[in-house]
């Protein structure tokens, strides 16, 4: 997402919105939004270190669900439309994963009296392999990962039942990769997720 794009979208809610959206318990959320997923820059190698991996970005819809048990506390799934990144050995492009990464998370809300209201927590990650497309070499197979996820993020009310929100996700996967059925090494993901989202309260 372009940054000049998303602080200009902050600044024009922040000139028009009034009051505070407060986090009770029993309140709950849900988030619509878009959400890209940034691998890390080194994505480890594969096959005794014969062929360095880089994993490309993707964009797609988000969905988020917050039940809050108690005042400032709540529990968060993530969902999104399935991402698709581009995978390359050495340079050259060899597959393209399909994959979905649903996120339980605890979130904990800092009341501020404001209508900011920044959160921070931390979750568990599940990502699994939908597909693979586009295959360049035979006998692949990617696994699920299971991860931490940290989440922090902020929310700008705009009145009592909604807010616009702007939030990262560090997830930590790791895809054990096979070939032909022989493990061939593990490839790290672990990205940072970029979020956008507008968050309505009922």
């Amino acid at each position: 997402m372009n940054k000049t794009t998303l602080l200009s979208a902050v600044a024009l809610v922040a000139l028009t919105a009034t009051g505070a959206m407060a986090q009770s318990k029993g309140d709950m959320t849900l988030g619509f939004g878009i959400a890209t997923v940034n691998p890390a820059d080194d994505n480890g190698s594969l096959a005794s270190g014969a062929f360095d991996v880089d994993v490309d970005n993707d964009t797609q819809l988000s969905l988020t669900f917050e039940y809050f048990f108690a005042d400032n506390f709540g529990i968060e799934v993530l969902a999104a439309t399935p991402f698709t990144h581009q995978v390359a050995l050495n340079g050259g492009d060899v597959v393209k994963v399909k994959h979905l990464p649903p996120t339980v998370t605890l979130n904990y809300h800092v009341p501020t009296g404001t209508a900011w209201t920044p959160f921070a927590g931390i979750g568990v990650n599940y990502t699994t392999v939908l597909d693979l497309e586009d295959q360049q070499i035979s006998g692949l197979d990617v696994k699920d990962s299971w991860g931490l996820a940290g989440h922090l993020g902020v929310d700008y009310a705009l009145n009592e039942r909604s807010a616009l929100r702007v939030d990262a996700r560090y997830m930590d996967i790791d895809l054990d990769v096979d070939l032909n059925g022989s493990d061939i090494g593990t490839v790290e993901v672990d990205p940072w997720v970029f979020g956008v989202s507008y968050i309505l309260k009922f």
